[in-house]
């Protein structure tokens, strides 16, 4: 029997981290909505009540920067007279059509499922994500401007889940309550209120604290949860991070087609488990590599998957962007609580496959 305990981390809306990905992609959204050719790669640093953006873009989108910014740091609680300084560069905008797609930069993706989890994905970052959403409404109520992080400890036996082992959740910031009550509303609102009591028994240890902290000190800057953002460190990640990056960018368009592709892999019952990498050349229409690994547990060869895949999807940029409808505004609520899993988005869907 073999047993071994893997780790997720979560974090909530509110982590400075997680501010500038929501504010990248929020400007992205913007840009989209009013363009849908629009490419961007904007980013965020957040330090002591200065915020600053850069990046490029090219667009006919009219974009005021510190506006959208400013209106999601009020969304999130964080201090919206802080100053905001940015460096941008807007750049001419071709002419194109999505016949002439292409990837407008070099990269590789990685995409992942399991049968952990109803969604498909690992437990530990299934369960993670589960805990950071429900502690980020608790403490709206009870503790407001508060960090939130959560990593849940997953006990598997002979690769399938069996309980789990640890529950830690520190929360930073301002808390009038005592430790012991603290706690108690964290057992009651948060764990009992999303975990299953069949994964939970006498040995499950819970860590629970609260530091107090001010919160608008700390740093924090686009793509840095890129663990948080994929599959909790269980599947692999590609070359970069998603946030403020336009559908023809490898890392992230790839990265969604990828899980799409995976996921279906596992749940048609192909594989039990499934992690595909694609990697692609600037200028090219196709990748230049495919990989596809079912960790020996797959009902077919390789021969057999690639020829699955190659009959029931396509990896050009062109097919990926219209299978999952991908130049419209729907980024910003991708950038919390991870980009998969949440079966809203269409790279989350299921087909049917020609198999």
């Amino acid at each position: 029997m073999k047993r071994y305990v893997l780790t997720s981390e979560s974090v909530t809306a509110r982590h400075p981290d997680k501010i500038c990905d929501y504010i990248a992609d929020s400007i992205l959204d913007h840009a989209l909505a009013q363009d849908p050719y629009s490419q961007m790669t904007m980013e965020a640093v957040l330090k002591d009540r200065l915020l600053f953006l850069y990046g490029k873009y090219s667009s006919k989108a009219v974009l005021n920067f510190k506006k959208i910014a400013k209106h999601c740091l009020e969304e999130l609680g964080y201090d919206a007279s802080c100053y905001i300084a940015t460096k941008i560069t807007q750049q001419p905008q071709k002419e194109k059509d999505d016949s002439e797609e292409e990837m407008v930069n070099q990269g590789m993706a990685f995409g992942y499922a399991c049968k952990d989890t109803e969604d498909y994905m690992p437990a530990p970052i299934y369960y993670a994500h589960l805990f950071s959403r429900q502690l980020a409404e608790t403490l709206k109520k009870k503790a407001a401007g508060s960090i939130g992080k959560v990593q849940v400890c997953v006990e598997y036996v002979d690769d399938k889940v069996a309980r789990i082992d640890t529950i830690f959740i520190s929360i930073y910031g301002k808390c009038e309550m005592p430790q012991s009550d603290f706690q108690r509303m964290m057992m009651t609102q948060v764990i009992k209120a999303v975990i299953p009591e069949r994964l939970i028994d006498g040995k499950t240890q819970y860590l629970l604290h609260f530091y107090e902290k001010e919160t608008d000190t700390d740093s924090g800057a686009t793509g840095r949860k890129l663990v948080c953002d994929t599959y909790g460190g269980v599947g692999r990640i590609g070359s970069g991070c998603f946030s403020s990056k336009d559908p023809r960018q490898t890392e992230r368009t790839a990265a969604y087609y990828c899980r799409f592709v995976a996921k279906n892999i596992v749940a048609h019952g192909l594989a039990e488990k499934c992690e595909i990498q694609v990697s692609y050349a600037t200028g090219k229409e196709e990748p230049i590599s495919l990989f596809i690994n079912t960790f020996g547990i797959g009902i077919m060869d390789d021969d057999g998957f690639h020829s699955v895949i190659s009959h029931n999807f396509s990896f050009k940029l062109k097919d990926m962007i219209r299978e999952l409808n991908l130049l419209r505004p729907i980024y910003k609520d991708t950038s919390v609580y991870g980009h998969f899993g949440n079966n809203h988005y269409l790279w989350e869907q299921i087909k049917k496959l020609e198999v």
